[in-house]
């Protein structure tokens, strides 16, 4: 099976719990399988079965909390 990797710039996480609710909020995307956030550096890596609408990826972070800056 492909996956499709994409980091996204994210902005406003600053801990653990940060990493979490954007973790959290993207797994939910249909097709996802993986998600690593760091805050330190503010991208997130997410795994898919096809490329994400960008505007998904927008509505997840937004609804935890956050900012998307976009593709880093």
């Amino acid at each position: 099976m492909t996956t499709v990797t994409t980091v996204y710039k994210v902005t406003g996480m600053s801990c653990g719990h940060c990493e979490g609710s954007v973790s959290e909020e993207l797994s939910r995307i249909p097709g996802v399988s993986s998600v690593k956030a760091v805050a330190s550096s503010g991208e997130v890596t997410v795994v898919s079965a096809a490329p994400l609408d960008e505007e998904t990826v927008r509505a997840a972070v937004d609804e935890a909390g956050y900012e998307l800056a976009g593709q880093a």
